[in-house]
């Protein structure tokens, strides 16, 4: 894989994204979208969802025996499709609505509630951590990609996979317009709760971009970040490896 461097009857309730806001409160908004999270994204990103999952296990590369964190599991979506490699899978999540569903859905799965700037687990325990669309919800970004370097063995690896920046002006534009008018007013019709998804339109919109994460990475610690842009820019793979030999 090749990288690069460095509904109108509806009114939505609009929330400002706020990227330092309390990380209680955004818990909650995920805990009550819990039971319809899954479905209501495939249907916000008209099915994408489900390729962007694709190249994330494809890039992530999950062996057997391997330990690996996945962060922001959510539900387990993505945690079930790495443990088929015979990988070892813990799904960590700070909502406890999240972890209590994906319990319930995917009782093989090992679950654990936890904050990605204050992991509950020890040095040096994963030989990789991948977060798929949960790094914007960190309260401190970079905190947050110290501590998953922190619980990561030497010469093991980090996979993002996050929105980010379109990289052509007029998708670019037309992109933003659908998170700011359409994306809402699908979740709405489709029964999601509402504010939660204004938050994460422009939570969003105020992400960093390719080139500022992979900076906020490297001051974290990590090894060599490079990204993948997915259709076309709309989200990004970042990937960095943590110095020092590789461990069994």
């Amino acid at each position: 894989m090749a990288f690069k461097r460095a509904f109108a009857n509806v009114k939505p309730q609009i929330y400002a994204a706020d990227l330092h806001k309390d990380p209680h409160q955004v818990a909650i908004m995920f805990d009550k979208v819990a039971a319809k999270y899954d479905i209501t994204n495939d249907v916000l990103s008209l099915g994408q969802d489900r390729l962007w999952r694709v190249w994330t296990r494809r890039q992530l590369n999950p062996l057997p025996g391997e330990r690996i964190l996945d962060l922001a599991a959510g539900t387990g979506t993505s945690a079930v499709e790495y443990a088929k490699s015979g990988a070892e899978i813990v799904a960590c999540d700070f909502s406890t609505g999240m972890v209590a569903e994906g319990k319930k859905r995917h009782p093989e799965l090992m679950f654990v509630a936890g904050d990605a700037t204050a992991l509950p687990f020890a040095d040096n325990t994963f030989d990789a951590v991948t977060i798929s669309f949960g790094l914007r919800n960190v309260v401190d970004t970079e905190k947050g990609l110290s501590e998953m370097l922190r619980v990561t063995k030497p010469g093991g690896r980090i996979l993002v996979c996050e929105f980010s920046t379109p990289t052509w002006g007029p998708f670019r534009a037309v992109y933003e317009w659908y998170l700011r008018v359409v994306l809402t007013r699908i979740a709405a019709v489709v029964g999601s709760n509402d504010p939660a998804y204004s938050y994460l339109a422009n939570s969003i919109i105020d992400w960093h971009d390719q080139v500022e994460l992979a900076q906020i990475m490297r001051s974290a610690g990590w090894q060599n970040p490079c990204w993948k842009n997915l259709t076309g820019g709309i989200v990004a793979l970042h990937y960095a490896i943590k110095s020092g030999e590789k461990t069994q």
